[in-house]
């Protein structure tokens, strides 16, 4: 159920995720989530996060201004 609409329904989909560290954008496509079919709200579960949160950390390392990456791409 969707915490926010009180939606019944999601369903899987891959979606981009795109966070602003003020200093550098990083858009990392073709993330894996469940998408509410009423609102469209986005859920990620504890190993998609983990991840996203690997990829931040390694953009932040390596980026000036922004940072676009594939999901399904390794991260060293």
């Amino acid at each position: 159920m969707c915490f926010y609409c009180k939606g019944e329904t999601t369903v899987k989909t891959l979606t981009t995720y795109m966070v602003d560290l003020k200093d550098c954008i990083v858009i990392i496509k073709n993330v894996p989530c469940e998408e509410c079919e009423q609102c469209g709200e986005k859920y990620f579960d504890d190993d998609v996060m983990a991840r996203i949160e690997k990829i931040v950390k390694r953009a932040r390392e390596i980026a000036s201004e922004v940072f676009v990456t594939d999901y399904t791409k390794r991260v060293a």
